[in-house]
């Protein structure tokens, strides 16, 4: 039996409870169908075959969900820190335990490649226990004192928050937003993408397991323009946490403006990796090739224009065109394969159109640009040279694995080239001067930048980016002053003269 053959068979165990009750949604506790009846089915991008129904929720369905968060909010607020951290520890263990169905339901459901969907799990345990150690501190405060008073700062939780979760890496993402509210002491309803329900579900689930109160953590699936503007509407959500495109966080403000909404956004990118003569230029390669071809390039961080110094740039193109070609396209549960179908049709034929528009444009296809196989979503890894940055191919978010490579000669162009964009929120410097990684660096227009590395994550650093790419930051004491309010109390030390009116 091959590695691919045992993974079908254990990922087929795993669905049958699925394939025979479908995916509700999860309120107060209760697995409930959607209130309308009505239901949408989750398919899989690897053959385009069923997975099984899955609740449609709507605005009844949302209010239910609000409704028992409001509910369960005081007490889950005034929980002991301890208590509350025992719990976030519980759930950690629960998506350990459970690794494996998680990491084999994600892969089918969104085409990831087994390869990095078998650490999504651990990452978000990690997630899980990191916000668990910091229950304790999250209302810390400050003592600031004037010649008057003795001034106390402390942070309270906001009360129900909203969390709005995309399709690529779903479970990691969810557990990145989820785990700070918690912690915080917030309630959550959680709308999952349409495309990728199953993980959303398997970890709402472990999360009741571990003992986390009704109303706490509540699941509602559907689409955005039902359920999820019925959240970001709602007056009892206090906050909306939100991954996904720049469009739809526009059109979340607005619906939230009514009332008043505290939004986090975490947007799109088209984020430079800028690639000088004087780097180690291997290591520069395997980071490029890394940050795009890596999770099928369906990543908000990955590094979709490759702005090389033209000295270095026939040589680069080269080896990374050769590179490319030799990228193993494949079944997702096969531990061999490194890119695997994309999400969704909708999402195909958004990718694959950009490979007409490139020709149109006046870049070459030096490597990819077409589909693989007949049945499902599978796209060949694909690079575009001879590029400039006006064309629609280095302006728009591609979200598949698809690199433009842009030339420039000096760094003043480099830099001008790398900031000419409507997103800000990575970019990736390669070069061994140190006094030009300091000054390129201070210039680039990018919430997050890595200097002769890829995109390593340190959950006390704050995630997130400028212009279009999002508002906010994620990550350590970041996340608390999202799902906090600052609340200050002044203690008078003495009887200081108050002044005086109509005496």
């Amino acid at each position: 039996m091959t590695a691919l053959t045992e993974n079908i068979e254990k990922l087929n165990d795993y669905l049958a409870r699925f394939r025979e009750g479908g995916i509700q949604n999860l309120i107060a506790g209760e697995s409930r169908p959607a209130v309308s009846g009505a239901v949408f089915d989750t398919t899989s991008p690897v053959d385009e075959s069923l997975i099984c129904p899955v609740a449609r929720g709507g605005a009844e369905d949302i209010d239910a969900a609000a409704r028992a968060a409001a509910q369960a909010f005081p007490a889950w607020r005034d929980m002991p820190a301890a208590e509350r951290k025992a719990i976030l520890i519980r759930i950690a263990e629960g998506i350990e335990a459970r690794a494996e169905e998680i990491a084999l339901c994600e892969c089918w459901d969104t085409g990831q490649a087994l390869r990095f969907m078998s650490k999504a799990a651990l990452r978000g345990a990690a997630n899980f226990r990191f916000f668990a150690d910091k229950v304790s501190s999250a209302r810390d405060g400050q003592n600031l004192r004037s010649p008057t008073l003795m001034n106390v700062t402390t942070r309270v939780p906001l009360g129900p928050v909203g969390v709005i979760t995309p399709w690529n890496t779903p479970f990691m993402l969810s557990t990145w937003k989820i785990a700070p509210a918690l912690a915080a002491g917030c309630t959550v309803v959680h709308k999952p993408a349409e495309f990728s329900p199953l993980t959303a579900r398997i970890l709402a689930e472990i999360a009741h397991e571990a003992g986390l109160p009704d109303g706490v953590w509540n699941l509602v699936n559907g689409f955005g323009e039902d359920a999820g503007r019925a959240l970001t509407e709602h007056p009892a959500i206090k906050a909306i946490a939100f991954v996904g495109e720049s469009k739809t966080g526009s059109m979340i403000m607005k619906q939230g403006a009514d009332t008043l909404k505290r939004v986090h956004f975490e947007l799109g990118g088209k984020n430079p990796v800028v690639v000088f003569d004087d780097a180690d230029l291997d290591r520069a390669l395997d980071a490029a090739i890394f940050m795009i071809y890596s999770l099928n390039g369906e990543r908000c961080t990955s590094s979709s224009r490759l702005l090389v110094q033209d000295t270095i740039a026939d040589a680069f193109e080269a080896k990374l065109a050769e590179r490319v070609n030799n990228i193993r396209v494949g079944h997702p549960l096969d531990p061999e394969t490194e890119v695997g179908p994309l999400i969704h049709k909708v999402h195909f034929d958004k990718v694959t159109s950009y490979f007409d528009i490139a020709k149109t444009d006046g870049a070459t296809v030096a490597a990819g640009g077409e589909r693989v196989g007949d049945q499902g979503w599978f796209v060949r890894p694909t690079l575009f040279t001879g590029a400039t940055n006006d064309m629609t191919i280095a302006q728009e978010e591609i979200f598949g694995p698809v690199l433009t490579s842009i030339r420039f000669t000096t760094e003043d162009e480099a830099l001008h080239i790398a900031n000419d964009t409507q997103y800000g929120l990575t970019g990736y410097v390669w070069t061994n001067d140190l006094t030009r990684a300091l000054r390129f660096t201070d210039r680039l227009e990018a919430g997050m930048i890595w200097v002769n590395s890829e995109n390593v994550r340190h959950l006390p650093t704050p995630f997130g980016g400028v212009k279009a790419s999002g508002i906010g930051r994620d990550g350590g004491d970041w996340s608390f002053e999202f799902y906090m309010e600052q609340k200050h109390v002044g203690f008078a030390l003495g009887q200081h003269r108050i002044p005086r009116l109509g005496a």
